[in-house]
């Protein structure tokens, strides 16, 4: 008899569970439905930023082939809605009246784009009613609303300095559109980046050809464009700034609702514990940006300091990866055979990074500490801890700036900009927690003109694609095996379908092999 598992969700995680339970539907163990709400088989929601600037397609977003899902045997529903949960019967409801019997549901749901309150825009966030001209960039549609106005060489204003509103902002500038962020603080990315650091941030975003309005805080949207669409983000000072297109990049928040309407536990996402369960529901399952890993137990020091979903792509694949495995056993044992299998481990802090042409960013950990803050520095000491040290280093000329955060010589906290050798050695040192040079500045002769024009492609024995966890040994086979694009060897080991910021990484193994690469 095979278990029956309902996925309700479609995204980029829910794509990568689907795949590691294909063998055991294959194989008759797993009887698997999958409901998506979008007409679309799961897509890269992270480029669509790229998709509407024109640099990659529709097709080379995909995760997903329904069609040869459907051949495998999974029962695929797309264009439908989970109406609502009923547990008692362990059935879901869907929206065209059908409803589906589980024994294992797993939510996928993602999150949902925050609409600020603005005059002029619908705040109900459950239904927003987003005016012509203005748009929150999450889907395909999203993204041909870009296109037009990127291509027509229009007025893009960016709402939001978070990484996804920076990276559209600079993509849509570098092919000819006008573009300027609003965001409110003193520089971009004020929850991630150290002061020092934001403004050499904010210098070389204009550099790009990025125009900023910090410390601005919007109120409303005007309409007065010919069309009745946007025409101008107003500021609490009474100042507007004029576009043709608004971009809503304000955040996200994990989709709870189904959660919440059958009654299970939800804190910002819903709650699960380290197995991924849903508290005291031991047949349903969350996972990626609406799941929030936070156990019961009250004296889980794990859980402590646990944070909500990090809204990042590689924690919920890794999350899908190992629930695939745990389901599977379910599916072919028994629950105390699967409860052998070891729980997931917790996540490091993540490490976000801004690519662009002409510009590099890495930030990770704790990075708010300053060299003078002794009182910060030195706390935790009478508790055994070492005391914090900070390395910094600074070039806003040019558009460089580091700065390291340690304790007993073990990167804490990082910030990097237009340093992009020492960056990625950084980032390496961070994720394995080894201790840094004692010479600090040996790092920053990294990105030196000797060291650049020695430098080779990424180290084939590090990690290149921190959201799928590829090295560059892996992605080098795949090249030595024939794959000659950033599509192909993204097909061939999944590097790269992440955030896509490891491309150039990628291209320059495909280079070292096959100069050059063709465009992929």
């Amino acid at each position: 008899m095979s278990e029956q598992i309902v996925l309700v969700g479609f995204g980029p995680v829910a794509a990568r569970l689907i795949d590691e339970l294909l063998p055991a539907v294959r194989l008759g163990q797993v009887d698997l439905t999958v409901v998506g709400e979008e007409a679309e088989a799961a897509y890269n929601r992270v480029l669509v930023a790229d998709l509407g600037v024109g640099r990659t397609t529709a097709d080379a977003l995909a995760l997903s082939d329904a069609a040869a899902l459907i051949a495998d045997g999974v029962d695929v529903r797309l264009g439908v809605r989970v109406r609502r949960v009923d547990r008692a019967r362990q059935q879901v409801v869907l929206s065209d009246g059908t409803s589906v019997h589980y024994e294992r549901l797993v939510f996928a749901t993602g999150s949902r784009p925050v609409i600020p309150n603005l005059t002029g825009i619908n705040p109900d966030p459950s239904s927003p009613v987003l005016p012509a001209g203005v748009t929150a960039l999450r889907d395909l549609r999203d993204a041909s609303v870009l296109r037009a106005a990127v291509d027509g060489g229009k007025r893009v204003v960016v709402l939001g300095g978070g990484v996804l509103g920076l990276e559209t902002a600079l993509a849509a500038a570098e092919e000819g559109a006008t573009v300027t962020v609003v965001h409110n603080g003193p520089h971009p990315l004020g929850r991630n980046i150290d002061r020092g650091g934001g403004a050499v941030l904010a210098a070389s975003l204009r550099q790009c050809g990025v125009r900023m309005a910090g410390n601005a805080r919007s109120t409303g949207v005007e309409h007065n464009a010919p069309d009745g669409g946007f025409s101008a983000l107003l500021l609490d000072d009474g100042s507007a700034i004029d576009g043709d297109l608004l971009v809503l990049s304000c955040g996200v928040r994990p989709r709870t609702e189904l959660a919440e309407g059958c009654g299970l536990s939800t804190g910002t996402g819903i709650l699960v514990d380290h197995r991924l369960r849903a508290h005291h529901e031991p047949h349903i399952f969350a996972i990626g940006d609406c799941a929030e890993v936070h156990c019961p137990d009250p004296s889980c020091a794990d859980c402590r300091t646990a944070k909500g979903p990090s809204g990042l792509v590689g924690p919920g694949w890794r999350q899908a990866e190992w629930l695939a495995e745990y389901l599977t056993l379910l599916a072919t044992g028994t629950p105390e055979e699967a409860d052998t299998l070891a729980a997931l481990p917790a996540e490091r802090s993540s490490v976000i990074v801004l690519k662009a042409r002409g510009m590099n960013m890495a930030v990770a950990g704790d990075n708010a500490a300053e060299p003078w803050d002794d009182e910060v520095l030195s706390a935790g000491a009478a508790h055994g801890r070492p005391r914090l040290q900070i390395a910094q280093w600074a070039d806003p000329e040019h558009g460089r700036y580091i700065k390291m955060t340690t304790r007993g010589g073990v990167l804490e906290g990082l910030v990097a900009v237009g340093m992009p050798r020492t960056a990625a050695e950084l980032v390496g040192l961070f994720e394995r927690g080894a201790e840094l040079p004692a010479d600090r500045s040996l790092l920053l002769r990294l990105d030196g003109p000797d060291q650049l024009a020695a430098s080779g492609p990424a180290d084939p024995a590090g990690t290149v694609c921190r959201c799928a966890g590829v090295s560059g040994a892996t992605i080098r086979d795949a090249v030595e095996g024939g794959c000659s694009t950033v599509a192909g060897v993204s097909k061939a080991t999944r590097a790269g379908t992440g955030c896509g910021g490891c491309h150039d990484d990628i291209r320059g193994l495909i280079e070292e092999h096959f100069e050059p690469a063709p465009a992929g």
